[in-house]
């Protein structure tokens, strides 16, 4: 079932905002590349996972290569730790841009939180204090990555099992906070959204209420596993559908936004997961037609 926003309608950040577009697309993955490359299947664009990549050479670049002749691709990286307090790593952001000019992404993203301590990547995306204090720190890197890389980057919002005592405010404030600060964009992961609600107890729509319409480039949709008390995102499993009529509330709110579909296990063949996308097509395209129609009513 679709549910729409009661003032879809009166949004004043929906159907004027000038974003680029690319459509319906996957994550990339290593076990599809021979499917993508053999069967060119009906998917937009495609996301890869940035650190895959950041390497001199092998059968990852290679494939890269050939895939992205026929497919628009962007960047989404793990590792930037834009949360942390040490410094910013250097190396690392060398070898981004340096893919980048290689690959020439439509857009690079990452993720609002941070990776490790004292130079140890505990290889998890892990939640921030919600405070002005923590906003300025994170807006200010921001900055740096941005004049370093010479573009925009998207943040994206992740799941979190734990919150701090010091949060000053809500998730989608701190959000739209650090990106009217450090003038860049946001990943929209509905997933997630729906997962950290579900763990803290808040409303979902809030959330994509709350966030600014004219800074969300992209949504990622993903699966997850329920454990009852809370939920653990997993992205081993196809999308419930209460987080796709959250993609629903999201579209009707924000219009058309270059959505992809991520599987990290349990991965099925392509095709699978290319008939997941259309779901995705089909809902937008219904939130759109409704729109039309409603504006034409008026």
């Amino acid at each position: 079932m679709l549910i729409f926003p009661k003032n879809m309608h009166e949004n004043k950040n929906t159907s004027h905002i000038n974003r680029p577009f690319l459509g319906f697309g996957l994550g990339l993955r290593t076990e599809h590349y021979n499917s993508i490359l053999e069967s060119k299947p009906a998917i937009d664009w495609l996301e890869l996972l940035s650190e895959n990549y950041m390497v001199a050479g092998g059968k990852p670049l290679h494939f890269l290569d050939r895939i992205r002749e026929n497919y628009p691709v962007v960047m989404h990286g793990v590792s930037l730790s834009i949360g942390s307090t040490a410094k910013i790593d250097k190396d690392y952001l060398r070898d981004l841009k340096q893919l980048a000019d290689r690959v020439q992404p439509a857009w690079i993203s990452d993720h609002l939180c941070w990776t490790g301590v004292h130079g140890q990547n505990m290889h998890d995306l892990l939640p921030l204090p919600y405070t002005e204090e923590t906003a300025k720190h994170v807006a200010e890197r921001v900055g740096i990555v941005q004049d370093f890389l010479g573009r925009q980057i998207l943040l994206e919002n992740v799941s979190s099992y734990a919150s701090y005592v010091d949060s000053s405010m809500t998730e989608w404030e701190f959000i739209s906070l650090i990106g009217e600060q450090a003038d860049c964009l946001l990943l929209l992961d509905v997933n997630n959204i729906y997962v950290s609600s579900y763990n803290h107890r808040f409303d979902a729509k809030a959330f994509i209420d709350g966030v600014p319409a004219n800074r969300i480039q992209q949504i990622h949709l993903a699966g997850h596993h329920n454990h009852g008390d809370y939920i653990i995102d997993t992205h081993d499993a196809p999308v419930i559908d209460p987080v796709w009529d959250l993609y629903a509330y999201a579209i009707a709110r924000f219009g058309a936004v270059s959505t992809i579909i991520e599987r990290d296990d349990h991965i099925p063949p392509l095709n699978e997961l290319v008939q997941e996308l259309e779901v995705a097509r089909e809902i937008a395209n219904k939130i759109h037609a409704h729109k039309a129609a409603s504006g034409h009513a008026k």
